[in-house]
């Protein structure tokens, strides 16, 4: 068996730097593992009354966990209980504490915020940082847990502008009635609230509806709420519900990508139905419709010369009809509104965009104008204030490769609590 070896107290107390803490031993077992004793210099205080005690009743050692220095650390802390000679204090004895390792402690705080640091901040797995850290998943989830509480309170910040979209919390599921024997399919989803200007992720609440989104708003103070002046979203009937409830002063703004996905799903369905109409089958990569159907979706300012070539080909050869030109044209007009930047011209774009509705004379495109019209009023507070779902649609992205590190999440505090720190994070760096 090795002998134990041992170092200078003095030179290990520097480099082991755990603050208000020597090091009285420091020595390596037999099986090579390291094993550090510390000792306290931080003053005993009674936790009763304050007095600060000489008298020391008994000695025990306490294993603490630590961070790992130069490799894993065995550490133990020559822990003392002193007696309170203060003849008004109920306490009689009392066991020390120091801010590193407070009272019922068994961790010590720099190893509590490394745990930390390396879920939030660098992105890690917590059950890959426990495994790195010779912890247990529960302690690195209850550090990350209590560090989302300690965020301040959303009520305290003063966001001028919201934007809130929906993503998918956890997988499709199915459930099974066991009366009628039905299946009946769950999406499980939450929505995001963020402050567009900072980026930061203020709120994450249960489902796509207008009850999630309404009961987080009515929970705001009513001066937090009079500061919002706009709210980005999407074409989502339930979001403007809450927002005409909660916030009724506040300008709602629609969002400028869904608008124009909202019009190239419309072409597509005008290519898939002439397809059928004209070849009594789904397209193929024969026909140039199919084979150019990405670029019916770019934006004509966006091609290149070739591009225009082509598109202009397909058109040509694979549109008897000239619905799809109709089509097309339509979600160019729809495009050209939605780029103005000059309120006069506004109104002049919109009637070229009806006058292309109108010469098309189809159903897709006849329902594309009804949503237009039907949401006009969110498009012109884009255009006056250019709020988009942008920082939201970020702030999923974000989301997105949490839930991948964490390979899923089943319990919603664990999720929010991450997504929660992640995103305070990012806004302070």
């Amino acid at each position: 068996m090795n002998q134990p070896t041992q170092s200078c107290p003095d030179a290990a107390t520097t480099l082991f730097n755990l603050p208000d803490y020597r090091i009285v031993t420091a020595v390596t077992n037999g099986d090579g593992i390291r094993v550090v004793t510390i000792a306290s210099d931080f003053p005993p205080g009674c936790p009763g009354c304050g007095m600060i005690s000489t008298r020391v009743h008994s000695r025990r050692r306490q294993r603490v966990r630590d961070i790992l220095v130069a490799g894993l650390v065995s550490v133990w802390w020559a822990k003392r209980r002193f007696f309170c000679d203060e003849p008004a204090c109920t306490r009689k004895t009392f066991a020390e504490s120091t801010p590193q390792v407070p009272r019922f402690a068994r961790s010590t705080a720099r190893l509590k915020d490394t745990l930390k640091d390396a879920v939030v901040s660098s992105g890690r797995a917590a059950s890959e940082v426990a495994a790195a850290f010779g912890v247990s998943w529960w302690l690195v989830n209850t550090v990350v847990v209590a560090a989302a509480l300690a965020l301040p309170s959303v009520d305290l910040l003063t966001p001028a502008r919201l934007g809130i979209d929906e993503h998918r919390y956890r997988s499709v599921r199915w459930f099974k009635d066991q009366q009628s024997g039905k299946w009946s399919r769950f999406e499980p989803w939450m929505s995001t609230i963020v402050d567009v200007d900072s980026g930061q992720v203020l709120g994450i609440v249960n489902g796509r509806d207008s009850h999630g989104v309404g009961a987080w708003l009515k929970s705001r103070p009513a001066a937090w709420l009079a500061g919002i002046e706009t709210v980005g979203i999407d074409p989502s009937a339930a979001f403007r519900k809450a927002l005409r409830e909660h916030l009724p002063d506040a300008a709602v703004s629609v969002d400028h990508f869904h608008l124009v996905l909202l019009a190239n799903d419309m072409l597509t369905g005008v290519r898939q139905r002439v397809a059928r109409e004209q070849h009594g089958r789904r397209g193929l990569k024969t026909d140039k419709a199919w084979a150019h159907r990405r670029l019916l979706l770019r934006g004509y300012d966006t091609l290149s010369d070739a591009g225009k070539k082509r598109l202009d080909d397909v058109f040509a050869t694979d549109d008897p009809t000239q619905e799809l030109a109709a089509a097309w044209g339509v979600k160019e007009a729809l495009r050209l509104m939605l780029s103005s930047s000059n309120p006069a011209s506004v109104q002049e774009r919109k009637e070229f965009f009806e006058r292309q509705v109108k010469s098309a004379a189809m159903m897709e495109t006849d329902r594309l104008l009804t949503t237009v019209t039907k949401w006009w009023p969110e498009i012109q507070t884009l255009l006056d204030t250019r709020v988009t779902t942008a920082k939201v649609e970020a702030a999923n992205t974000m989301i997105k490769n949490i839930k991948r590190i964490a390979r899923g999440f089943r319990n919603p505090t664990n999720y929010q609590s991450r997504i929660l720190l992640r995103s305070a994070a990012r806004t302070v760096a």
